[in-house]
């Protein structure tokens, strides 16, 4: 009697095992571990600040991949890429800092020459720095007026100069200029902070009361 129990006992557990194999549970289980596709922080950045620039808001997506430049894990060609990308946004019509541009393209030619991103930085240069030769040959000449020094200092990217000049002077700056101001963190939007409030019209259309977010301006 011993031997056929034992031999119910193995087929029970032969049979047991066989229903809770991976082929008997069927596609269901399969599909349920499924692991999920994590972008990088490259592919992260680079979605972030193509989503601000198209928003409007470029002075944030160079302040996103300015922290993307510092992250270790990127490989040459990444950090090349991104230092292009600075220099591109920077040096565009939103983007405020045309030092940093010329900055941007030269790093990418002195460490990262034998990446892809040398070629087009190569390219770009020359317009780069004649921009900002234009800009510097404006805050030289005596004819150029306090208004114009400012623009001339903030498209440089010298934005702590161009407001000090702008608020000694009580300088209004266009909308875009001062919506920049408010991207980039010189003027936040608190009803609590003092001095002159100036009224900035947002991408989506909102009007702001805006104020230099240090109280002292």
């Amino acid at each position: 009697m011993l031997r056929p129990l034992l031999f119910a006992m193995a087929s029970a557990l032969v049979l047991g095992a066989c229903a809770s194999s991976p082929e008997a549970a069927g596609k269901s289980d399969s599909s349920a571990t499924e692991t999920a596709v994590v972008p990088s922080a490259y592919d992260l950045g680079f979605q972030t600040a193509d989503e601000l620039v198209a928003a409007g808001n470029t002075p944030t997506a160079i302040q996103r991949l300015m922290q993307l430049v510092g992250d270790t894990s990127l490989t040459p060609d990444q950090t090349a890429n991104v230092l292009y990308k600075l220099g591109e946004l920077s040096g565009s019509p939103t983007g405020y800092n045309a030092e940093g541009a010329v900055s941007y393209f030269k790093e990418v030619l002195a460490d990262y020459r034998m990446t892809g991103a040398a070629a087009p930085a190569a390219a770009a240069l020359p317009a780069a720095e004649a921009k900002v030769a234009g800009y510097i040959a404006a805050l030289e000449s005596l004819d150029t007026t306090r208004s114009q020094e400012f623009e001339a200092l903030f498209n440089l990217g010298r934005h702590q100069e161009a407001i000090d000049l702008m608020v000694a002077n009580d300088i209004l700056p266009g909308n875009e200029e001062l919506l920049a101001m408010y991207q980039i963190g010189y003027l936040c939007d608190d009803s609590n902070l003092t001095g002159r409030a100036y009224s900035v019209t947002d991408r989506d259309g909102t009007v702001r009361n805006l104020r230099f977010c240090d109280f002292g301006k």
